[in-house]
């Protein structure tokens, strides 16, 4: 299976910027920061504009947080910016404004969690560490189970694990980052949730989920997430006016950018304000952090 896998990857990668071999530690952890939650098409063009705004962690902990939140933009989840702002400044003021090479040392910074540290540690720096996302769970599932994926549980790693090529003495091989990039890889495009496209799978004569006729998820009943007219989508309304202007902004700004629900629209800027996302000044208008 790992063979056959990786002889696809070798055709089917796709050339996405942070995967230059140039690339640096904090180039990589800025896309994996950027990708959670977030599609990859949605991703290139910030990344690239933020890589070459802040090039070093450094260089972004310069920047007050709003200005982080402004270039942060559309992507969604805005509290990861924070997060990542928050991290810069560790990274520069205790790591020489270079991010670490060891997934313990990585879940010690402010907003990295195990995911983030293990992807960063296997794809910027080449650790034989398993890497699992939603799309390397519904492979694993699939494949190797037989099923649809259920919620995430503390045997995915180990499934992970499991499946890294290993040399004669168990331990794993040179190839083993690859591999898990290459797993990540066919579950985002071929092993899609949707649709999925077992008539190129490089794997379809070892999938036990195929064998078994693809049978359907039966586990408990999953969350669907929406948008519109829920809290989220008012939280975004209230920052897309802090982002289009310069400075603070007064109270009938932000009403006047949710009309629909003002109990929400007052629930919204509640929660950003708890959030870090949004300040009020001494003189009562609100703005982003950093920017009062």
């Amino acid at each position: 299976m790992e063979a056959d896998i990786l002889t696809w990857f070798d055709d089917a990668r796709r050339d996405l910027p942070w995967r230059d071999p140039a690339v640096t530690g904090w180039h990589v952890l800025i896309s994996e920061i950027m990708l959670q939650q977030t599609p990859v098409s949605r991703v290139v063009e910030p990344w690239q504009d933020w890589v070459r705004r802040w090039p070093v962690p450094s260089a972004m902990a310069a920047e007050p947080a709003g200005e982080v939140l402004r270039a942060w933009g559309k992507l969604g989840y805005p509290r990861r910016a924070l997060r990542l702002h928050d991290c810069s400044k560790v990274l520069a003021a205790q790591h020489d404004d270079r991010v670490p090479d060891d997934v313990d040392v990585l879940l010690g910074l402010p907003g990295i969690g195990d995911y983030t540290a293990r992807a960063v540690a296997c794809f910027a720096y080449g650790q034989a560490v398993p890497v699992v996302d939603v799309n390397v769970r519904r492979v694993i599932a699939r494949a190797v189970h037989g099923r649809e994926p259920g919620s995430p549980a503390r045997g995915d790693l180990a499934d992970a694990e499991a499946l890294l090529p290993r040399d004669s003495s168990g331990a794993p091989t040179a190839e083993a980052p690859v591999f898990s990039a290459a797993l990540m890889e066919l579950g985002a495009l071929v092993c899609t949730a949707r649709n999925p496209k077992c008539e190129e799978c490089p794997i379809a004569d070892q999938c036990r989920w195929l064998a078994r006729g693809r049978p359907s998820y039966d586990g408990p009943p999953r969350r669907t997430q929406k948008y519109e007219g829920t809290d989220r989508q008012a939280r975004g309304k209230l920052l897309d006016v802090l982002r289009g202007n310069s400075g603070p902004v007064d109270r009938a700004a932000l009403d006047a950018a949710w009309t629909r629900d003002p109990g929400q629209r007052d629930r919204a800027l509640d929660s950003l304000l708890t959030d870090g996302l949004v300040e009020l000044t001494p003189t009562g208008l609100f703005s982003l952090p950093g920017e009062s």
